[in-house]
């Protein structure tokens, strides 16, 4: 296991370097600037602007400018911010994307699992097929199209949650962040519950299940004592790039319910050419994917022994 973990620290380096250097060459490539679409700037302080960050030198050399200060953990100033460098602006506004993606981790497991085992248990019944059934509804369901749903319902018809916003919203009883997990969360709870669905089958068709229910054990404990264990490993292996795609990939979600996380920071930064933050903030979602999987490798290999032997 020490050696997996290694290896995948040792990977970290060059997927990042791959990624910081395809996002630089890609946001040099699009059309426009920084400071373009500044109309009451005139073209000679659109060029001291450019000067004064280091644009107007050739790319390669604004490249190498760009990776050693990386190097320094420094992802310079915010173009958008002229106060705040990025990393405060990641500061800023990532907790309240984990905040939202914590809450739909959790959300997605509990209900998830929860239809998963109960479709497994009743197999080819209606207990089955009804959520089942709906877990195929919230994979073919966008979010961009959940989250306008949820909001009629909750925030304008029942009006239990702030149709948008994040602060000063103490006049509905819900949160501002449960409209944005509920909309994730619901998303990839339908993924958890297949998946939970199809590796209990499989645990449960096992010799070690037959032999089991011939002793006369009572079905809660065959399930949760020795089926579970087995039957969630697709789960694990899936809960790492779900997390990360949880809180990296909440970008329409807080757009739709107007949050202030660093989804929404990261589409100013691309409508407002904000090279730096565009940068720090593919850096540190690549970062997360690649932590979460390793978590995700090492949990499931303490649920499988099989995994932990050498090939």
């Amino acid at each position: 296991m020490l050696k997996v973990i290694l290896s995948r620290f040792l990977q970290l380096v060059p997927v990042l370097w791959v990624l910081l250097t395809l996002t630089f060459f890609l946001t040099k490539v699009v059309p426009g600037g920084p400071f373009s679409a500044e109309r009451q700037a005139t073209p000679e302080v659109i060029a001291k602007l450019n000067e004064y960050y280091g644009l107007d030198k050739p790319v390669w050399e604004q490249y190498l400018a760009y990776l050693s200060k990386v190097i320094r953990f420094d992802f310079g100033p915010s173009y958008t911010y002229q106060s705040d460098s990025v990393t405060e602006v990641i500061a800023r506004a990532f907790p309240i994307s984990l905040q939202i993606g914590t809450l739909a981790f959790l959300i997605a497991l509990l209900i998830g699992i929860t239809a998963g085992t109960i479709a497994a248990v009743n197999k080819n019944k209606v207990w089955d097929y009804f959520p089942m059934s709906l877990a195929m509804v919230g994979i073919c369901l966008p979010t961009f199209v959940m989250g306008p749903i949820l909001a009629l319902v909750f925030c304008l018809q029942l009006k239990v949650a702030p149709v948008s916003g994040w602060y000063g919203l103490d006049y509905v009883p819900l949160h501002p962040a449960v409209m944005p997990a509920l909309t994730l969360g619901l998303f990839y709870a339908a993924n958890i519950a297949r998946l939970t669905r199809g590796g209990l089958l499989d645990v449960l068709n096992q010799d070690f299940i037959r032999t089991a229910r011939a002793k006369g054990l009572p079905d809660h404990q065959i399930i949760f004592k020795h089926a579970m264990r087995g039957g969630l490993l697709p789960v694990v292996s899936f809960l790492g790039p779900a997390f990360a795609g949880l809180i990296s990939g909440s970008f329409v979600v807080e757009k739709i319910f107007n949050v202030p996380g660093l989804g929404q920071e990261f589409i100013k930064s691309v409508f407002n050419r904000d090279y730096p933050l565009i940068l720090g903030t593919v850096i540190f979602f690549g970062t997360l994917i690649v932590i979460f999987n390793l978590v995700s490798d090492v949990a499931q290999a303490l649920l499988d022994p099989k995994s932990r032997r050498s090939p």
